[in-house]
């Protein structure tokens, strides 16, 4: 059989021994009853092996006039068991971060945290502390206001009641450029999209980072406006509430959005007496003000009174000396929160924080050399792909299947494998931090709990990659990416390919029965599950 390692062929299968064809059919028969996919009119449901069925699969409608590169490979041997269009150049979604954390363990390394620091250049007198208190962030994506509290705490601790000076927020650890390459300008006040620096406050345990929730209840009667919430509480944001209570049982259609170009969040539309409201996660403008925000509040509220103003971008001068400091979980922990909830701003402050550590500039340029040099350095031909960005978000990225197989294969001899294969998600594990963003896929089939997988999803741009035990415990590595298809989701499809991959053996048999409910849940939308709070994967 062909190696990854050689070139793939564009277009090319490598044929094992050939399948039996009844086998074959009862898989394709169950994959129509248990996944919602339907064959193909005209297909052949009598082909003959592996190869035939996926081509099969592949030839759903809904691909038609679309582009899938799929690759399945053995994972002991590298040997290339399918291949379809696997040097092909398409829009891998969030399947990018494959690269960016596999390049982030390596780089960085699984022991890796960031800390968060409360410094100053002042002279203490008594209680009073003359001079400037600094807030120097490293890029810390799980900072939260409690942890700010902390920091403020032991300022306290210290005895200083008051700063008479400024409070500056030195973020200055990664460059000024906030939002990537060719990021929709429609998504600006979506979590998911937020704003990138060295200091930042996530507002939740999922650690969507750059981000405040915004909940909004009904007024008690017809007439009277909403009532809105922030998390965590800050005076960063305004909220304009525009939007209406109405009698009950009349529409809830709130709409919560960030202004462009500030931190005005305006609440429109209206909400029943009695109904459920709205809860939703909004980015801010500025990420570093938020923070500085949050210490400054949680610095008054444990008595410590700071005279001067709020200055952002200031670097913390050598001399400093440390009053308090926090420091994050370290990477291989992160990696979970990370991968299995899909988390962009996670990609792209460590993407900055590999260019820190390779080069000392903390930025998208020369954090994605650093991808690449990890990726040259297992053999990825980084001449033919393009990464502008460390999550996927950027439609401009374009990676191939055969890409991604070699990079799945050459990390299993990586020391700090079992940590980034730990960061998975797990078809159909119901802990979210597990199953992440496959926890309600492929249920009821032999790939639940057995495959693992990074998921991605942009309009008209799905993937699914990563790694199943087919029905002889054989470990099988595969790609899937599919572009240019109108469907609402290919995800069923994706599902199809691999649950095919478990019911496989090395001789080609899989006469088994259909598995009863085996259709995947929330696998009708192009968004990935994490992405569409306050729904939880």
């Amino acid at each position: 059989m062909r190696r990854l390692g050689q070139r793939l062929g564009q277009g090319k299968r490598s044929h094992g021994p050939r399948h039996r064809a009844r086998a074959w059919a009862v898989v394709l028969g169950m994959l129509v009853a248990g996944l919602g996919w339907s064959a193909p009119a005209g297909a052949d449901q009598e082909a003959g092996g592996l190869p035939e069925a996926l081509d099969t699969l592949l030839g759903d409608s809904r691909m038609e006039g679309g582009a899938a590169g799929v690759v399945v490979a053995d994972a002991a041997s590298g040997d290339v068991l399918y291949q379809r269009a696997p040097t092909s150049r398409l829009m891998p979604a969030s399947n990018t971060k494959l690269p960016t954390s596999a390049a982030a363990m390596e780089i960085l390394g699984p022991g890796h945290t960031f800390t968060t620091d409360v410094l100053t250049t002042g002279r203490r007198h008594g209680s009073v502390l003359t001079g400037d208190l600094y807030l120097r962030g490293t890029g810390d994506p799980t900072a939260l206001a409690g942890d700010y509290d902390g920091l403020a705490a032991r300022v306290a601790d210290s005895g200083v009641t008051r700063v008479d000076g400024r409070l500056l927020a030195d973020d200055t650890r990664f460059d000024r450029s906030r939002l990537g390459r060719a990021w929709a300008a429609d998504d600006e006040s979506a979590y998911y999209s937020a704003q990138i620096s060295a200091l930042s406050v996530a507002p939740d345990t999922d650690y969507d980072t750059g981000s405040v929730i915004v909940q909004v209840a009904p007024g008690t009667a017809a007439g009277d406006a909403p009532r809105v919430t922030v998390t965590p509480p800050t005076t960063y944001v305004d909220v304009d509430v525009r939007a209406t209570t109405v009698a009950a049982g009349g529409a809830n259609d709130l709409s919560v959005e960030r202004e462009h170009g500030g931190n005005t969040i305006v609440v429109t539309g209206t909400t029943p007496v009695g109904g459920s409201g709205a809860q939703e996660w909004v980015s801010v403008w500025e990420p570093t003000g938020y923070a500085a925000a949050v210490f400054r509040a949680a610095l008054t509220a444990h008595g410590v009174k700071v005279t001067g103003a709020t200055r952002l971008g200031r670097a913390t001068p050598a001399a400093a000396r440390r009053l308090a400091s926090h420091t994050s979980m370290p990477l291989k922990d992160l990696l979970v929160p990370f991968m299995k909830l899909s988390n962009n701003m996670h990609a792209e402050i460590l993407t900055k924080a590999m260019g820190h550590e390779v080069s000392g500039e903390g930025s998208w340029s020369a954090g994605l050399a650093a991808v690449g040099g990890y990726l040259k350095g297992i053999g990825v031909d980084t001449g033919k792909l393009r990464q502008v960005d460390g999550s996927g978000l950027s439609r401009m990225n374009n990676l191939t299947a055969g890409q991604f197989a070699k990079l799945l294969l050459a990390v299993r001899s990586e020391p700090w494998y079992a940590d980034w294969y730990r960061s998975l998600p797990v078809a159909c594990a119901p802990d979210r931090f597990v199953g992440g963003t496959l926890r309600t896929r492929m249920c009821g089939t032999p790939a639940a709990l057995n495959a693992v997988g990074k998921t991605g999803s942009l309009t008209g741009a799905s993937a699914l990659s990563g790694y199943v035990k087919d029905a002889d415990g054989r470990e099988l590595v595969y790609s899937i990416v599919l572009n240019n298809y109108l469907a609402a989701s290919v995800k069923p499809l994706e599902d199809a390919i691999v649950v095919t991959l478990a019911r496989s053996t090395a001789e080609g048999t899989a006469a088994v029965e259909a598995a009863p409910g085996a259709r995947s849940a929330g696998a009708d939308t192009d968004l990935e599950c994490s992405w569409r709070k306050p729904a939880r994967c």
